[in-house]
């Protein structure tokens, strides 16, 4: 079976991807995963200077997901260039670089830089976390508004080659999530990645107050799933011809298809990586089965069939629900 995938200029090998954060920068996973057999990695958020993120506890598990308010830690976009992204390309890896900012100055320095390393080569997409509180305007962030999460993105887009997909990572937590991303596509966006964690909060039994030192967190996991397909569906119904990453507590095969139906072009497996590693091949083995199952030849086959009339798709017996069996 052909599993790749296009976004934009760029041919992907298969269409399943690392979530930003759940791997590191790629030597946390690799002992586990082989990267080069992956459509892309995807790094951690890369900021513009070493930030230590939020003090802990900045992770807690609830009953169908995890929280988290880490505070995108990290060593900053100096070591990134001199150490983890020469290792990618050493690998093989194909590298989707996660950058976040507090300023739209900030974005397009780090994609500019990114650029100009020599050691760019195994770069096939920039995501914009505009997930980011925004220096300039209070704290709120950059997502929570069509003008500036577009800003950013047309920073990006102005610093980096134009063969270089530049894909938007949005929020759930906005009204109408299909009008920020028109506002993306429309300055430059390849594509979108859809989507970021959804905020929430635990409290702790013990001690009778928030979970997280931060309050509240980001959920993600297979609580998240429902309303991430609810974005996809949404955002590829508005927006059909522009390329989708779905993602949110994928862990089967089955869930990864019920992305690409929804209309995602490719799929992205985050919180599943946390408690295993390993399993990034086993998703893309049972989606190959999945859509071998239905008679589909490539992923593309199944990009966005849940939009069409029942009539229009291939014709699967749906399983007998237990209610029914006993009925």
């Amino acid at each position: 079976m052909d599993l790749s995938t296009r976004i934009g200029a760029v041919t992907l090998a298969n269409p399943l991807l690392t979530a930003s954060g759940c791997g590191g920068t790629g030597r946390e996973l690799s002992p586990y995963t082989d990267l080069a057999r992956l459509g892309a990695f995807t790094t951690a958020t890369v900021m513009g200077r070493p930030r230590a993120g939020r003090p802990t506890p900045r992770i807690a598990e609830t009953p169908s997901g995890l929280l988290n308010a880490m505070g995108l830690p990290g060593p900053g976009l100096d070591a990134f260039l001199a150490r983890d992204l020469p290792w990618l390309a050493g690998h093989d890896v194909s590298v989707v670089v996660s950058v976040g900012g507090s300023s739209v100055q900030e974005f397009a320095e780090i994609a500019g830089r990114l650029a100009a390393s020599p050691a760019a080569r195994p770069i096939v997409g920039v995501e914009v976390n505009v997930a980011c509180p925004n220096a300039e305007d209070r704290g709120r962030m950059f997502a929570a508004s069509p003008a500036a999460a577009a800003d950013v993105v047309r920073a990006v887009r102005g610093a980096i080659h134009r063969d270089v997909p530049v894909l938007a990572k949005l929020s759930p937590d906005v009204t109408d999530i299909a009008t920020i991303a028109l506002a993306c596509a429309d300055a430059g966006a390849t594509g979108l990645s859809l989507i970021n964690t959804v905020s929430g909060l635990a409290i702790d039994p013990a001690t009778l107050r928030p979970a997280l030192s931060g309050v509240a967190g980001g959920l993600s996991g297979p609580a998240l799933r429902p309303v991430a397909l609810r974005c996809v569906y949404q955002v590829h119904a508005a927006i059909p011809e522009l390329p989708i990453i779905g993602g949110g507590g994928v862990a089967t095969g089955s869930d990864a298809l019920e992305f690409l139906v929804a209309g995602a072009t490719a799929v992205s497996v985050g919180t599943t990586l946390l408690h295993d590693p390993s399993a990034p091949q086993r998703i893309l083995r049972e989606l190959e089965e999945a859509l071998a199952a239905r008679g589909m030849a490539r992923p593309g086959d199944a990009v966005g069939l849940a939009h069409r009339p029942a009539s229009a798709g291939p014709q699967i017996a749906r399983p007998r629900t237990r209610i029914e069996e006993f009925s």
